[in-house]
């Protein structure tokens, strides 16, 4: 068995970000922990963020998709993994791969939630360059066939 000082030790040495939170109500889910690479992920020092809920890091970006499905999750309990558009405490936009697994405490009763973060924007940014171009291919091929059938309709008759 880990013990406790090496569990820490491990969680502090991961280049993911790690947070716990705490299921608050309906709505609220408050972290009341983060490690030292969810800190220079996000640029938020942890005395700043802890007890807060974890919606600040998507700031006014609220209408995605995938943050319905973690709602879900968190509702029903259960696992999920989602990206998402996240924005560092400077403001500059992230794209966060969010691993979130729900934990039940049989002590207490409370609700806990465990999250996994990495940052995933270099992947995403070449997905969307593969599609922009793509799409800028079959935007070429379509000009190239209406070329060549212009220039077929065009040539005199032998």
């Amino acid at each position: 068995m880990i013990n406790a000082q090496l569990m820490q030790l491990i969680i502090n040495a991961s280049n993911d970000g790690i947070v716990i939170a705490e299921k608050e109500g309906d709505e609220d889910n408050i972290l009341i922990y983060v490690n030292p690479a969810f800190e220079r992920l996000t640029g938020y020092d942890r005395d700043e963020i802890l007890y807060q809920d974890c919606r600040f890091l998507q700031s006014g970006d609220r209408d995605q998709p995938s943050l319905e499905r973690i709602r879900q999750t968190l509702r029903q309990g259960g696992v999920c993994r989602e990206v998402l558009r996240n924005y560092r405490k400077d403001g500059t936009l992230f794209w966060n791969e969010l691993s979130l697994s729900t934990v039940k405490n049989e002590v207490d009763g409370h609700t806990y939630f465990v999250g996994l973060q990495k940052d995933v924007t270099i992947q995403v940014k070449a997905q969307q360059r593969i599609a922009q171009l793509e799409k800028d291919l079959a935007e070429a091929r379509e000009t190239v066939r209406r070329l060549e059938a212009t220039n077929g309709a065009n040539k005199p008759a032998n």
